[in-house]
């Protein structure tokens, strides 16, 4: 299966069937790391969610672009749909589908890449 295609348009996912509970997280996701995976597979557990949309956001010097993340996302198993947070009013969207949750990941993911980098320092300085 092409995982790709669970990637959305805006209005592909504004056709998404309301009857469904639909949970998404946004989150950054650069470098899709194990604990991501973690994060998801919980959530999906936590909320009985009958869908999973992961919205990957925008992210200014990332390691990787918007388009390489969101296909990562997407290749997860846990994941119904993944949309790329690259259009006007992301927020607008997500609220228009009404979700029953969303989740927030930003913090907890930059807090990772801050970790990672302070690990990489400390690997160059032996």
């Amino acid at each position: 299966m092409d995982t790709r295609n669970k990637i959305l348009t805006p209005a592909a996912a504004l056709a998404l069937s309301p009857a469904r509970p639909l949970v998404v997280v946004k989150g950054y996701f650069d470098l899709l790391r194990a604990a991501h995976a973690r994060s998801l597979d919980e959530i999906r557990r936590r909320t009985s969610a009958a869908t999973l949309l992961a919205a990957v956001l925008p992210l200014h010097h990332g390691l990787l672009p918007l388009v390489a993340r969101a296909e990562l996302v997407a290749a997860l198993r846990m994941v119904d749909y993944v949309l790329p947070g690259d259009c006007d009013d992301l927020d607008g969207l997500l609220s228009s589908l009404g979700p029953a949750e969303t989740v927030s990941l930003e913090d907890a993911d930059m807090r990772r890449v801050r970790q990672l980098i302070e690990h990489v320092h400390r690997r160059q300085n032996c």
